[in-house]
């Protein structure tokens, strides 16, 4: 037992992801100007590909208008890693689908309140779009 616990912590203390600069994340969601390019099989980033983002509870949440078929989610999904430009700044981050019923639901009401002028929301708060929801973890040191 004992072993099993010092492996856990020694595992957290090697993570290299952690919550984002509040000043950042407020920058980020203010700018509405996200672009996302996860990594691709040869270990390149694709294309930086503009899409709305919102925060909820100090995390940063996107989803793919095409839903699975998107091929900036299909990336995120497989390789987990890339890069968002936001903000005027490149940042390294890793990608996390979101499974959580509640968190996809705030999720979806923070795209209602954020995104309400906009005819495209109530596509990107259906239930096949919101079953696609990532979150964008920065990577340690990941500012460039």
């Amino acid at each position: 037992m004992k072993r099993l616990f010092l492996s856990f912590f020694i595992g957290l203390l090697t993570m290299n992801v952690f919550a984002w600069n509040t000043e950042t994340l407020t920058a980020i969601d203010k700018a509405d100007d996200l672009k996302i390019a996860p990594e691709r099989a040869n270990g390149k980033t694709g294309t930086p590909t503009w899409i709305w983002e919102v925060v909820v509870d100090g995390r940063l949440f996107v989803r793919p208008y095409n839903g699975k078929n998107s091929s900036w989610y299909k990336s995120a999904m497989e390789f987990k890693k890339g890069i968002i430009v936001a903000a005027g700044k490149t940042h390294q981050v890793e990608f996390q689908q979101i499974e959580d019923a509640d968190l996809i639901k705030r999720v979806s009401d923070a795209y209602r309140e954020k995104y309400k002028s906009s005819s495209y929301m109530n596509y990107m708060i259906q239930d096949k779009i919101a079953a696609q929801t990532v979150e964008i973890i920065e990577l340690e040191g990941g500012k460039k």
